[in-house]
């Protein structure tokens, strides 16, 4: 074998990982990677903003169980894609973050675009590393993709100096690397039979795990342990946590349960951090945890209701807990809490009634949206939904439902969902892809409209329009009064169909209900992504009836 450049093995550590597809902006830095794809048969999709790259690769993470791999090009190219590596991390997304550099050679000297990246992203990722031999570029991409898809799944960056990418390496050189394998931390079998023991023993059970373990992700291995464990086995992903309108009453049974075991769901501001009103005084509680520090952070907020506390992969806990499990009858239990997840029945007064245009046409609710779109999901063999955005994002949670979601996540963080869209269209080219997302949220990256129409990406992107950030107008409306609403406010005459058709993909404008139908069939046929811009009567988040009173949390 002759020489091979550094960047030639960074591929090779991404073709052994099974990677075909990445997302990138160029970049001066990352060039020799870019030329190195072409002879490992590795799809470049490039975008608009580097941001956009590592929603995408957050998405791809997502949908396929594999990793996502976003390569941007150093200093400002990195800093773009901080806040979606914050997102990816809450989302437990095994994303590898290939960063360009400059190089080892001029460390000190003021290069061009030098910083010190690895610091910057070490608050953010699982690990960050900056290679210091050409020789080990495979080793170490190979070791970094290990890291992020084993324990808690979660983003790894490698800065990747350009010094070392067009270093020629000679083969007798180069350090051998092997196929990345997820580790798994397996819990202690007395650990095991204890938990199932006191799982048998409970009345009210709840298992929560955390968004590597929602029915996208891990369908199969929640209905098994549901079954096998007697007890309802929940998953929550959203920032709005006990609040969260996909989960319908569950904060009033969790206020009921008398324990609550926590696999790989971290105790935090999710879930009331463990306190009163919103646990049951008298409940107990379990954590097992892949992290440490998380375990220990149980142990302070929980005290003495902490029965155990282990630290080990939420997986393969759930797995041996299967096998251990004890036979439970508890089926008024499980009915209760399959109820409450159910509730819809919104509170009465909840919904402000709808007030025609100055053109006489009603602008359409959440409600007459969602269940236009939830007919368009119904009728796909492979639907995927997308939420996104801060009030209607939420309904888009509450009523749409198919069998593949990603939503913004726990950050708390909007403006990706364009993003996910055009990942899951290539990841699943023959899926229905559907993006609920706000007027606002659209406009964080508009631009990938072009994006979608380059790589033949299909979605639909459902845009309900209120002309305003709703979220932030509802909690000025709340807290301050509705003399005293600024900042929150977008322009009526904003038409974002036209914008994504000068982009070069269907647009489409709807001002009253009954036009939905026939916008989203005639957007289903364009042949190309569409954006349907809505407009909408603008709600606060869903509040069901005989809910109870839990802790405010962020939107």
């Amino acid at each position: 074998m002759s020489a091979r450049s550094g960047a030639s093995l960074v591929t090779d550590a991404l073709v052994r990982a099974g990677v075909k597809t990445i997302f990138s902006l160029s970049g001066n830095q990352i060039m020799p990677i870019y030329d190195a794809c072409i002879d490992a048969g590795i799809r470049i999709v490039h975008v608009r903003h580097e941001a956009a790259a590592v929603h995408m690769a957050d998405a791809w993470a997502q949908l396929t169980g594999g990793p996502g791999v976003a390569l941007l090009t150093a200093a400002p190219g990195l800093t773009n894609g901080l806040s979606p590596l914050f997102s990816a991390r809450s989302a437990e997304s095994p994303v590898l973050l290939l960063s360009g550099d400059s190089p080892l050679g001029a460390d000190g000297m003021g290069a061009f675009q030098e910083l010190a990246q690895t610091q910057i992203t070490a608050p953010l990722v699982k690990a960050a590393l900056r290679p210091r031999l050409a020789a080990e570029l495979d080793k170490d991409v190979s070791a970094a993709i290990t890291v992020a898809i084993s324990g808690r799944p979660g983003p790894v960056h490698v800065a990747l100096p350009f010094d070392l990418l067009q270093q020629q390496v000679p083969a007798e050189q180069i350090v051998a690397a092997a196929k990345p394998v997820r580790h798994r931390i397996e819990p202690p079998r007395a650990d095991v039979e204890a938990i199932a023991a006191r799982l048998a023993q409970a009345s009210r059970p709840l298992v929560l795990v955390g968004p590597m373990h929602n029915a996208t992700r891990a369908g199969q291995r929640l209905e098994a342990a549901r079954r096998a464990l007697g007890a309802p086995v929940i998953p929550m992903e959203s920032p709005r946590g006990l609040r969260d309108p996909a989960l319908g009453g569950f904060a009033d049974v969790l206020a009921r349960a008398d324990l609550v075991v926590l696999l790989g769901k971290p105790l935090d501001f999710t879930l009331g951090f463990g306190r009163t009103p919103a646990w049951n005084p008298e409940a107990q509680a379990i954590v097992v945890d892949p992290e440490a520090h998380l375990v220990d952070r149980s142990r302070g907020l929980l005290d003495k209701r902490l029965q155990r506390a282990v630290v080990a992969d939420a997986d393969a806990t759930l797995d041996a807990l299967c096998q251990a499990s004890r036979p439970a009858d508890r089926g008024a239990w499980l009915d209760e809490v399959a109820a409450a997840l159910a509730l819809r029945d919104l509170k009465a007064g909840s919904v402000q009634p709808a007030h025609a245009a100055a053109d006489g046409t009603t602008p359409a609710l959440p409600t007459e949206i969602c269940a236009a779109v939830q007919q368009v999901l119904d009728a796909a063999e492979d639907p995927i939904l997308i939420c996104d955005g801060g009030e209607f994002g939420q309904w888009a949670q509450a009523f749409c439902r198919a069998p593949t979601r990603v939503i913004n996540g726990i950050s708390g963080a909007i403006g990706g969902g364009l993003c996910y869209a055009i990942a899951a269209s290539i990841a699943r080219p023959q899926a229905t892809v559907v993006a609920l997302m706000g007027d606002g949220t659209v406009g964080f990256h508009f631009a990938e409209f072009e994006t979608a129409l380059r790589a033949n990406a299909r979605f639909l992107a459902v845009v309900g329009n209120d002309s305003r950030w709703n979220a932030e107008h509802v909690i000025q409306m709340r807290e301050y009064g509705p003399q005293r609403l600024i900042g929150c406010s977008l322009s009526p005459s904003v038409r974002y169909d036209l914008a994504a058709a000068g982009l070069g993909v269907h647009g489409a404008h709807v001002t009253a209900p009954g036009q939905l139908q026939q916008a989203l069939a005639e957007a289903r046929s364009a042949g190309t992504a569409a954006c349907i811009n809505i407009e909408m009567n603008g709600q606060a988040a869903p509040v069901y009836a005989m809910q109870g009173a839990t802790p405010r949390g962020p939107h």
